[in-house]
């Protein structure tokens, strides 16, 4: 990019763990940020022992924690909480994602904090918020996805609900912290003072029902899972062809009638059964049986070239090697390759944005724990004696050799 990206200069402190916070962390970083991972140097974050695995590389470690530094430290040790508080006076953004209490077992009180430093961002992600019977009690994705009605309308029928394919709780909830860090830095760039950020869990989940969670409010109709098929919009879901099946999304009436003439059956789109969308949708049994019927005549490559040539959505199912092959995905080099501190090679998926019509870059492979340690310390204002010290007595954890007394890292 020509100009800085948009949070270059702000720094992050990252104290949070699993995915949730650091995929909030990822994005930020993707945009500029100087993110501090903050870990425990007694194992550290704990995807770092999560499959799947490359060597000894976790995978699921990697996948969320591109273009930050690691700082391992004992922050149950005075001199380990003594560094943790350095490093928050210098942050511009301080994310956690612990259980209500664990801060200050760390020696951090928020209202302290607030007060202390009103340009502080403190960001907070919970399980199920700070208030009501379970705010002290650990949140998972899936608890959130099935306590928020998610998985009663996911899965072939209301017998079989099913969770997301991966953990788009943890995801969302980053997403959505992300957001608001973005507009607490935004807001004190006005007014000097930050607001205080925070989500959770459950609140995510609840956040995604979109129609589903509005139908229920406004008419008290419960939604049950529809399969693969909206739950709104008819056609629009998966249909059989003559081969494999296809992902077709009919969004309009002029896109239905186009349809049914580009099937060879213009008389559907006026058969009193479909000829308006609420109709399609109480006929959809019907109406799929046909369409499937008329579909089966070709491939589905074939059908995919019509279809889109029409301007009416469609798509395969991939599987994630095939997805990774679709000269699509690949013209938007999603995939990145850097070569880890040990030399070994990593192809990583950079973040979804763009700015200024360039995508973000993925600059600095994901740390090893405490990889960075020395030089944060060094940045914070420690001498190499002190740092060395903390390291000699594992209160800080370096992979690499101890600080050099003329300065830097031996």
């Amino acid at each position: 990019m020509s100009a800085p990206a948009p949070l270059a200069g702000i720094t992050v402190l990252d104290l949070s763990r699993a995915l949730s916070g650091p995929y909030c962390s990822a994005l930020l970083a993707d945009l500029g940020a100087h993110v501090i991972k903050v870990e425990s140097a007694k194992g550290g974050d704990v995807t770092r022992l999560w499959p799947p695995f490359e060597d000894e590389h976790s995978l699921y470690f990697e996948s969320t924690n591109r273009n930050k530094s690691s700082i391992a430290l004992d922050l149950y040790a005075p001199e380990g909480q003594a560094v943790l508080h350095r490093l928050v006076g210098q942050a511009d953004v301080l994310l956690e994602n612990f259980r209500p209490g664990v801060l200050a077992k760390l020696g951090l009180d928020l209202e302290q904090l607030q007060q202390d430093r009103p340009e502080l961002v403190i960001a907070s992600i919970t399980g199920f918020g700070p208030v009501g019977p379970l705010r002290d009690a650990a949140g998972l994705d899936q608890v959130a996805q099935g306590m928020a009605g998610l998985m009663s309308v996911t899965g072939p029928d209301a017998e079989h609900p099913y969770r997301f394919g991966v953990p788009i709780i943890d995801m969302v909830s980053g997403i959505f912290t992300a957001l608001g860090i973005a507009a607490s830095l935004a807001g004190r760039a006005r007014t000097g003072h930050a607001a205080a950020v925070a989500t959770s869990l459950l609140e995510s989940a609840l956040a995604l029902s979109a129609f589903h969670g509005q139908g229920y409010l406004s008419t008290g109709t419960v939604p049950t899972p529809q399969g693969n098929d909206h739950a709104s919009l008819t056609p629009y879901g998966t249909f059989r062809t003559a081969d494999i099946p296809l992902i077709i999304a009919v969004g309009n009436e002029r896109q239905w009638t186009q349809f049914c003439h580009l099937l060879g059956d213009p008389k559907l789109a006026v058969d009193p059964r479909f000829v308006t969308g609420r109709l399609r949708t109480q006929h959809r049994t019907d109406l799929k049986d046909r369409l499937e019927d008329l579909l089966a005549s070709r491939p589905a490559a074939e059908w995919m070239e019509t279809i889109r040539a029409a301007g009416i959505p469609c798509g395969p199912i991939y599987t994630y090697d095939q997805a990774f092959a679709d000269e699509q995905v690949r013209a938007l080099d999603m995939v990145q390759h850097l070569t880890r501190t040990d030399g070994s090679e990593l192809p990583l998926l950079r973040g979804p944005l763009s700015l200024d019509g360039v995508p973000t870059p993925v600059h600095k492979a994901p740390p090893q724990l405490g990889e960075d340690t020395a030089e944060i310390l060094a940045a914070a204002g420690l001498n190499p004696e002190q740092i060395n010290d903390l390291i000699d007595r594992g209160v800080a954890h370096t992979p690499r050799a101890r600080a050099s007394t003329a300065g830097g890292v031996q």
